[in-house]
């Protein structure tokens, strides 16, 4: 059973206000909710349309499941997980940095990448989208419970780093392909339209830059996923 008031509130966890308000997120399905299992991350309570063999949950209707769910085809299981304090890593080859990324899907994927190749350390601006937004926890399909995103000032953070500061620029960057990434560095991020601002180009010590190979006039830009995927690729094989 599931109370209005519990439907309410887990509902309003779609604002990072409320996140915020009540110290708690979502993560829906089993694959993603079983790896918050094996993490530090403490559940607050999990809601399913069916007897589970491997978690203790609450059963709810299929109905009040559709009214839980923030997917578009609802899962059989929905998690309501307390909101972690991450903690900074300086074990980290690579750190990456996030200068306001707003796109949840792109955060959610670029949070599985850094899950992929062992980076547990991800530097955020306050207005890079919230981690615990619904779909930014599924789009990173549980790899948020091995990698930490730190809101912070990032330029401070930058200024105050002993690592090199490598910055991903469209145009005036060095190919990524001639200039290798040395270990103990970030690598910054801008935003999907803007790119790196002002203030944090300033701190990079090197611009560097995904070739394009196309000579027509083609995409302007590869998106933040995409690039972050690309290079951070490249800094591994090099």
């Amino acid at each position: 059973m599931i109370t209005k008031n519990e439907l309410k509130k887990i509902k309003s966890l779609k604002l990072k206000k409320n996140r915020k308000k009540f110290l708690l997120f979502v993560a829906e399905g089993e694959k993603n909710i079983k790896e918050f299992i094996n993490s530090e991350i403490q559940f607050y309570k999990i809601y399913s349309t069916v007897k589970l063999d491997w978690v203790n949950s609450t059963l709810i209707s299929e109905n009040n499941m559709k009214r839980l769910t923030f997917l578009r085809n609802p899962s059989k299981v929905l998690a309501v997980l307390k909101l972690p304090v991450f903690k900074n890593s300086h074990k980290n080859r690579v750190i990456l940095c996030l200068d306001n990324v707003s796109d949840p899907g792109n955060l959610g994927t670029i949070i599985r990448l850094c899950d992929w190749y062992g980076i547990n350390t991800i530097l955020c601006s306050s207005e890079t989208v919230d981690c615990f937004n619904p779909k930014v926890v599924q789009a990173s399909m549980g790899s948020l419970s091995r990698v930490n995103c730190i809101y912070c000032d990032i330029e401070k953070k930058l200024k105050n780093s002993n690592r090199l500061i490598y910055g991903a620029v469209i145009e005036k960057g060095a190919s990524i392909y001639s200039e290798k990434m040395e270990d103990n560095s970030i690598l910054v991020i801008g935003n999907e339209s803007k790119g790196i601002s002002n203030n944090i180009l300033k701190i990079i010590n090197n611009k560097i830059s995904i070739p394009k190979v196309t000579k027509n006039k083609g995409p302007e830009s590869l998106n933040a996923a995409s690039a972050a995927s690309i290079i951070i690729s490249n800094f591994f094989v090099s």
